[in-house]
């Protein structure tokens, strides 16, 4: 099964080899057929701290690497 990959924007980089990427998806409402815009925050695995707060980045799932963390940070797609 290939590995699925997201794209959000980095909120925090306090941790050593971790960042924290809100990630956000819209969808529409069933009954008010209206957007609505649901987030959700995932810790992300950054070997060179190299990614800092509000770039975008792409992340990739992986193995577990701590007790939270499953995504790995694949590239940066922009600021």
């Amino acid at each position: 099964m290939p590995k699925r990959v997201l794209q959000g924007v980095v909120v925090s980089d306090a941790c050593d080899k971790t960042v924290v990427v809100r990630v956000d998806r819209r969808f529409r409402h069933p009954v008010y057929k209206k957007f609505i815009t649901r987030s959700k925050k995932y810790m992300a695995h950054d070997e060179s701290n190299a990614h800092k707060v509000g770039e975008t980045v792409r992340i990739e799932e992986s193995r577990p690497l701590s007790k939270r963390k499953r995504w790995v940070v694949v590239e940066s797609v922009g600021a």
